[in-house]
């Protein structure tokens, strides 16, 4: 019985144990029958948006600058150069390199010696001629007396024929004496011929006088002036440069000394595109007397001075393009000719243009701009002028929208976008000139070394401090002080 029990309870656990394999292999099969019966099914994506700065787009009127680069010339230079040859026995304390000089003043002196012994000799030779030009006015005056005597003899001579002609009509006189008579009457005559040739003589003597005294005068004068040019004096104020003589040395004629420079009579010569030229020009196509903004860059003292546009040069120069634009400066204020500046020129103003950042503009001549949904659409833009990193565009379809300030190749027409409104921050880095914000120890220490430098005018001087009080100072004159300072 015992066999049996044990028996029938494996049998029944086997019995279990296939019933559960088996319940087991048709809930695996069902399953994998229902996984492959099922459709798939496409889980839900959900779109990339970026997000993007966008600055209001809004049309007004702007002032384009161009910007130029040009060098500082002087409109007065002259080469000082000798005219005679010599020793210079004396220069100026001032005939130095940069030294400064007057107008009118007394500049070097060659030794006078040989040019003073030549006029000398002139003005002797100018007294002969004088004493001889005398002499020769007295012979013609007694020459013309000598003839008036000879024309009287002739006159009484004649007289006396006529008288002795008409005795003889009447039977009272000779034909002895008439002959007598007109012999005499020829020999008078021949008297005056005489005496007309010696009046013309005379007059050839004066005339010869009179020639000789002018070439002395001539040759007087002409010593004087080249005893005046063994002294060269300035013919106005400036500095020298170039300066290669000293005291004792020899000159020859024409021999450069030194270059006198007038630093109070400055211009700025800058070249410009064709383009940039024309719109310099105005209705009448004349050049237009701009103002312009001139600035040497010190490294963070910047000199800056105004100017007027004056001319342009008569013909484009061999290998050149463009044009030469010349400007007068109005104040020297620290620039030397040849300083190396940048210049400003406003052109005319510009209206209904908007400004952008460059790096909104795209390569294709379009910009993005922001749709109600928020979704990107790109609108072609005409470009009117680059202004440093800024652009002004021409584009009615922009006003009062929305625009990307800076373009990827990500962006596109169409692509949703999370806009970063960058307006109030534009803002205050336009009317900062794109500067920063300085803390009070980093602003203090840039206002002492602006302070304390002996080597800035008083008027930039005054410039740095004022923008180094302000709110936002420039980026640019952060960096060049604090280069200069170690910062």
């Amino acid at each position: 019985m015992r066999f049996l029990r044990q028996s029938l309870t494996g049998l029944v656990l086997v019995s279990l144990t296939l019933g559960l394999l088996a319940l087991a292999a048709q809930t695996v099969w069902e399953a994998v029958e229902e996984r492959m019966s099922r459709e798939p099914r496409a889980e839900a994506r959900r779109e990339r948006v970026f997000a993007v700065h966008v600055l209001r787009a809004e049309a007004g009127r702007e002032v384009p600058v161009l910007t130029a680069f040009g060098e500082v010339r002087s409109r007065r230079t002259l080469e000082i150069r000798a005219k005679t040859a010599g020793t210079i026995i004396e220069l100026a304390e001032s005939f130095v390199e940069g030294g400064e000089v007057a107008a009118g003043q007394l500049l070097v002196r060659i030794d006078p010696a040989d040019v003073s012994a030549a006029l000398s000799r002139a003005e002797s030779d100018l007294a002969d001629a004088e004493a001889e030009t005398r002499d020769a006015e007295r012979r013609l005056a007694l020459a013309r007396d000598e003839q008036r005597a000879s024309e009287d003899q002739a006159e009484l001579r004649e007289r006396a024929l006529a008288r002795q002609r008409d005795l003889a009509e009447r039977g009272v006189g000779t034909e002895a004496a008439v002959e007598a008579a007109e012999l005499a009457v020829a020999q008078a005559r021949g008297a005056v011929l005489a005496a007309r040739q010696a009046v013309a003589a005379a007059e050839a003597g004066v005339d010869q006088a009179a020639g000789a005294l002018t070439r002395a005068g001539i040759a007087r004068d002409e010593s004087a002036r080249r005893l005046a040019e063994t002294e060269i004096t300035a013919p106005f104020a400036g500095r020298l440069s170039g300066v290669d003589v000293v005291e004792g040395g020899l000159v020859s004629v024409n021999e450069r000394l030194a270059d006198l420079v007038d630093g109070d009579a400055l211009e700025v010569a800058f070249r410009v595109s064709t383009t940039q030229y024309a719109r310099l020009l105005d209705e009448e196509g004349t050049l237009r007397r701009a103002p312009v903004e001139v600035t040497l860059d010190t490294f963070g003292a910047n000199l800056v001075t105004d100017g007027t546009i004056t001319r342009s040069s008569a013909a484009v120069g061999e290998g050149q393009t463009g044009r030469l634009v010349f400007a007068r400066l109005e104040e020297g204020a620290g620039l030397k000719p040849g300083d190396f500046v940048t210049v400003r020129v406003e052109e005319p103003p510009l209206d209904g243009v908007v400004r952008l950042p460059a790096t909104a503009l795209g390569a294709d001549g379009t910009v993005l701009a922001l749709t109600g949904g928020d979704r990107l659409e790109a609108v072609a833009v005409t470009l009117l002028r680059r202004q440093g990193d800024d652009v002004l565009v021409e584009a009615p379809a922009l006003e009062g929208r929305d625009v990307v300030a800076e373009r990827s190749p990500l962006l596109g027409a169409g692509i949703k976008v999370r806009p970063l409104d960058r307006r109030g921050e534009t803002e205050a880095g336009a009317a900062a000139g794109g500067g920063v914000i300085l803390t009070d120890a980093r602003r203090a220490r840039l206002i002492a070394y602006v302070e304390e430098a002996r080597d800035l005018p008083p008027t930039e001087k005054e410039r740095l401090l004022r923008q180094l009080e302000a709110g936002a100072v420039p980026a640019a004159v952060v960096e060049r002080l604090e280069s200069r300072i170690g910062g």
